[in-house]
């Protein structure tokens, strides 16, 4: 397992959750970070679906070092370039370009690329890619589809994310080859309008009991 792939396998099980964030004023970075920390979950990713989420990245990176940020929605090599210098400690992507994994060799951090078919699968690990973003995952046939992967590629490491509430989380999380899932149920808009961070502090705290405490 290359530098990178072990880093992000380890990153990946620091929580059973990893928050799937879009947030849309930067002013709310900060305490929905560390609201989010206060409830156990350590990873989170910053989704580039705002045109503020460079300034978000840079913003955690720098006030909330504790955390591990990643980048999601990447799409580009420019992107991908882009979070690193923010502060991003790895970029996640929906799927997997010829230039992103042309890419990955000279890259300043590791990407976690979306799959959601075993040819999709192939293409990456050809690419040197061992752990993967299964999207979306209950669209691209949920935990029966994982089961499927593990038996001809049990070297691959999944994070579904797509679709993925607190009541399916435990039987993604229950399988070998997941080590977390990707969740946009953590920062819901309503209690991040009114600013309620004891109310993600306390989403938070349920889903980092969920599923192997060791995720």
């Amino acid at each position: 397992m290359s530098n990178k792939n072990h880093m992000l396998a380890a990153v990946m099980r620091l929580s059973p959750v990893i928050p799937v964030l879009v947030i849309n004023r930067t002013a709310d970075a900060v305490p929905i970070a560390r609201a989010l920390l206060a409830g156990g979950l350590k990873v989170l990713e910053i989704t580039l679906r705002t045109p503020n989420a460079l300034e978000v990245i840079e913003t955690l990176a720098r006030e909330v070092p504790e955390a591990v940020i990643a980048a999601g929605t990447v799409t580009t090599v420019k992107q991908w370039d882009d979070v690193a210098r923010a502060g991003a400690q790895f970029a996640v992507s929906p799927g997997l370009t010829p230039a992103l994994a042309q890419f990955a060799q000279k890259a300043a951090i590791p990407l976690l690329p979306g799959v959601a078919t075993a040819s999709e699968l192939m293409t990456a690990m050809d690419a040197g890619f061992e752990c993967f973003k299964f999207f979306p995952a209950q669209q691209a046939g949920g935990v029966a589809m994982l089961k499927a992967l593990a038996g001809p590629f049990a070297d691959a490491l999944f994070c579904p994310t797509g679709g993925i509430t607190v009541e399916t989380a435990p039987g993604f999380l229950a399988l070998p080859n997941v080590a977390c899932v990707g969740g946009s149920w953590l920062a819901p808009a309503p209690v991040v309008e009114a600013g309620d961070w004891s109310a993600i502090e306390v989403l938070a705290h349920a889903a980092s009991g969920l599923g192997r405490l060791t995720c």
